[in-house]
């Protein structure tokens, strides 16, 4: 299983939004991000569900400055298909 694969599966979440909003961002960001900005992501996606649905909702801010700005770039996007046209998901 290839490292993108992996990252992939590890998007994939118990809560629907979660799932949309993190494999939008590995489809359209992850790639072209610097390799601090992918690790960041990386590291979030180690978090529980509702911890990580926290993080997202700014309930709690993240402890790491790089995991804050991938929080940010998540909370700003601004075409996520599944939400703006009912495309399915991946």
């Amino acid at each position: 299983m290839s490292a993108l694969s992996k990252l992939r599966w590890h998007c994939r979440r118990g809560v629907k939004e979660l799932d949309i909003v993190l494999s939008h961002y590995l489809d359209f960001h992850y790639e072209n991000a610097n390799k601090h900005e992918q690790n960041a992501f990386e590291k979030l996606l180690e978090n529980e569900d509702p911890h990580l649905f926290a993080l997202l909702m700014k309930d709690i801010e993240a402890d790491d400055s790089n995991q804050q700005s991938v929080l940010d770039k998540l909370r700003n996007m601004k075409s996520v298909p599944e939400f703006n046209s009912g495309e399915k998901h991946k």
